[in-house]
């Protein structure tokens, strides 16, 4: 049984978010709380498995809420963040202070598309009740370490230590798809890299389109490299980051010499847009098997469609390992159909990109 603590100022909001997590035999809804102060005090009481965290509270709000639960009960906090720029910026930075994932607040709450939000609350509440395993060892202040190039969620010392050497390797670009606790993640591996980066870098990030510009900005503001969300018809350049654009998917078409972005919601019916297996595809049609592929953490499988080409192809394909996912879905089906070259820690893959001549 999973045991969830829902916080948030509206009673209307703690009432449906119980409502629709109960519909669901495995979770239980253990506690409610108003603001942020009786939150903590309620995660000391009850010890939950996961909270769902408003952001906008009176008294104590959502991002003091996770320092204090964060130094004193480490607990996966799944944030219920608007759907706004601010409301993106907030929730990132909740993401940085220890929070594993997020469901938008919108107007859907109460609309006629509830049960598709009920479905994504509930998978997400077990996805990330999975990494009380990271939290119960670690104090995840992401914020405290994320220029060094290292992820706060420790992995054993030989673990850490291990890299792939990526020096002699023929590279045209560096494709990474990734989703739940990727934010921090993608940061640390971004924010380690070198002004002088050769390669670009394409990053699917499952997230809504409110969200990606400012991740894409917030990114930019740290790294020495240039990241920018993705634009449709753009030339891609060397040393940029690319932040896939949520709600399409992130492609690529070569026109003579010099490589374009594509942008599109086609194919409609893939779960996530961007898809990392679109991406990966995309890339290995044009690049073949100069394509670096990463795989972080995320629930699903997305990406390992993709990635079986660029195997094909005899490309690289580093993932990362299950001691610092949050969610370890998406790397563990790449590994399972024996499609990586090596499984690393984030300070693993960190290091191998630093091998990058």
């Amino acid at each position: 049984m999973i045991r969830v603590l829902v916080v948030d100022d509206s009673a209307f909001m703690r009432k449906a978010l119980s409502l629709m997590l109960e519909r669901d035999s495995q979770i239980k809804v253990v506690g409610t709380a108003r603001d942020g102060e009786e939150g903590f005090q309620k995660v000391l009481q009850y010890r939950p498995d996961v909270v769902t965290l408003d952001m906008e509270m009176p008294r104590t709000d959502g991002l003091t809420c996770i320092k204090m639960i964060m130094e004193k009960a480490p607990t996966p906090i799944l944030v219920v963040s608007s759907i706004t720029t601010k409301g993106a910026a907030t929730t990132l930075k909740a993401m940085d202070l220890g929070a594993v994932d997020y469901i938008p607040k919108t107007q859907s709450f109460v609309a006629i598309d509830i049960t598709k939000i009920e479905a994504d609350l509930i998978a997400k509440v077990k996805s990330v009740a999975s990494s009380s395993r990271i939290m119960k060892a670690r104090r995840p202040i992401l914020s405290r370490v994320p220029r060094t190039g290292k992820l706060a969620a420790e992995a054993a010392p030989e673990e850490d230590s291990k890299y792939y050497n990526l020096k002699s390797a023929q590279l045209s670009c560096v494709a990474i798809g990734v989703s739940t606790g990727g934010p921090p993640v993608v940061q640390s591996l971004l924010t380690a890299l070198p002004e002088s980066f050769k390669y670009p870098i394409l990053i699917a990030q499952h997230m809504p389109k409110e969200f990606t510009d400012t991740f894409a900005r917030r990114l930019d503001s740290i790294c020495k490299i240039h990241v920018k969300e993705a634009e449709d018809g753009e030339k891609l350049v060397a040393g940029t980051a690319y932040i896939g654009r949520g709600g399409d998917h992130l492609l690529l078409k070569r026109r003579g010499v010099h490589v374009y972005v594509t942008l599109t919601p086609e194919p409609k019916e893939l779960l996530y847009h961007p898809s990392a297996d679109v991406m990966f595809d995309s890339a290995v049609q044009v690049y073949g098997s100069r394509v670096l592929g990463l795989i972080l953490t995320g629930m699903g499988k997305d990406g390992v469609l993709g990635l079986a080409k660029l195997h094909e192809k005899k490309g690289i394909i580093l993932a990362q390992n299950e001691a610092t996912c949050i969610v370890y879905g998406m790397p563990k089906a790449a590994v399972d159909a024996s499609l990586t070259t090596a499984v690393l820690s984030v300070d693993g893959l960190v290091k191998s990109l630093a091998t990058i001549t």
